[in-house]
């Protein structure tokens, strides 16, 4: 009988343990950062002034466009409609802008502005709550683009997608669009390092962030270490997810937000259907992830009234250690079943052991700070069950694309030639996804 991956958390008295004394709560609390865990920063501040914007409000979810006209244009024809990604709180479009426009080759205009210099305009979707749920975030998508066809002079049919989640939620939009028979007159779609079939963010950090959050509370109207974590995206997004730091139990369907969401993607077509499907990763496609040993300790720190240590996730087996964490009397040991080893694989990487390291001031090495966020499966659209994660995470997929493009739901997918950070604009990707958008 196959078990499904699951966590199981035992709790037990420290041999040493005390109980905390207020002092040693505030000592404690003033060495830890409340800061919000697993955030990405896209990108500095943007200098470039759109040339209009528009607000997008509504019901369920609000936002905004930015807009920037081709080169030498006063309006919009050729609309190039791209989303914001996973992330808290509101959208910061200028730096979107900036992080896509950077130049990746000395001496050469980003992204964006070769974009603007073949006609295109480009809308930049964003979201006052990037945390909020997919289908919530798609309604603002799609007033965006109705409000793209309506302004739109010409003709020109537009190409639509988004970064990260932004991927996710304008797929659920066209998709959702065509369900309800209305022409959303998009002729492209891509999508840059968006999780298709799920995230990764390891187990053991997740509860880590829930853990430490109680001992140094946030300031108030701040959010705390784990509200990204506990967000509805979140659990819509990531593969495996724990509600809490005690949790024991299934983790690929511990919130029935992914579940829903995943059924109502597939009662939808899954894919829109009309549109060409891009699709770009950051991960690298033959196949080589990064050496992180799993099972090994990617950080172990140690304080005077409490502890923490962090494996890389081990593969598969049974109750297969992944770390613990303590504080006064409290001790937590964690185990997974049947949880693939996904720190190590191919895919758009996330600091997230550094950021939970520096947060608690743990030492770690740089070669560990980073794994896999967004698996290169997983951003390829390669066809399989995104609950039951029945593939091998670890595939060449230059060779399948070769051999069996009818395994991806895309229908032309770019890898890096490396494992970058996700949502990091190389020569490879932009160079072509500007050959095929041309």
């Amino acid at each position: 009988m196959a078990v499904n991956p699951r966590i199981d958390v035992s709790t037990s008295l420290a041999t040493n343990g005390t109980d905390l004394t207020p002092e040693e709560l505030a000592e404690l609390a003033a060495a830890i950062s409340s800061d919000i865990l697993f955030t990405t920063d896209i990108g500095l501040p943007g200098e470039r002034v759109p040339d209009a914007t528009w607000e997008l409000p509504g019901g369920r979810a609000s936002g905004s466009a930015a807009v920037y006209y081709a080169h030498g244009r006063t309006h919009l024809e050729k609309p190039f409609l791209f989303a914001d990604g996973f992330n808290y709180g509101p959208s910061d479009l200028p730096a979107l802008f900036n992080h896509f426009n950077a130049p990746y080759e000395s001496g050469r205009p980003g992204f964006f502005d070769q974009l603007q210099d073949r006609g295109y305009d480009i809308v930049l979707i964003g979201f006052d709550e990037r945390h909020t749920r997919i289908q919530h975030n798609a309604d603002v998508a799609v007033r965006a683009i109705r409000r793209a066809i309506d302004e739109r002079h010409g003709d020109e049919p537009l190409t639509v997608g988004g970064v990260s989640m932004g991927g996710i939620i304008t797929r659920y939009a066209l998709a959702r669009l065509e369900s309800e028979q209305v022409d959303h007159q998009t002729a492209t779609y891509l999508s840059w390092d968006s999780p298709h079939n799920g995230a990764w963010i390891p187990l053991i950090l997740q509860q880590m962030a829930y853990f430490f959050e109680k001992l140094a509370p946030a300031k108030p109207g701040q959010p705390s270490q784990a509200d990204l974590i506990r967000s509805d995206a979140a659990q819509q997004l990531l593969w495996a997810w724990v509600p809490d730091a005690t949790y024991s139990g299934d983790v690929a369907t511990a919130s029935e937000l992914r579940t829903d969401f995943v059924r109502e993607l597939a009662d939808l077509g899954d894919f829109p259907r009309r549109p060409r499907l891009l699709g770009v990763a950051n991960g690298s496609g033959d196949g080589t992830g990064r050496p992180l040993p799993a099972g090994e300790i990617a950080f172990d720190w140690q304080a005077l009234v409490a502890s923490a240590t962090a494996r890389f996730q081990p593969d598969r087996g049974t109750d297969q250690r992944i770390g613990g964490m303590h504080a006064g009397l409290s001790l937590r040991r964690s185990t997974t079943t049947e949880v693939p080893a996904l720190d190590g694989v191919p895919g758009g990487t996330l600091d997230s052991f550094g950021k939970v390291a520096d947060a608690i001031k743990a030492k770690i090495s740089e070669d560990y700070r980073s794994g896999a966020f967004v698996p290169a499966v997983s951003a390829a659209a390669v066809v399989y069950d995104p609950i039951a994660w029945d593939i091998d995470p670890n595939l060449n997929l230059r060779d399948l694309l070769d051999q069996s493009p009818d395994r991806f739901h895309l229908h032309e997918v770019a890898f890096d030639t490396e494992n970058t950070e996700h949502s990091a604009v190389s020569g490879v990707l932009a160079e072509w996804l500007l050959d095929r958008l041309s």
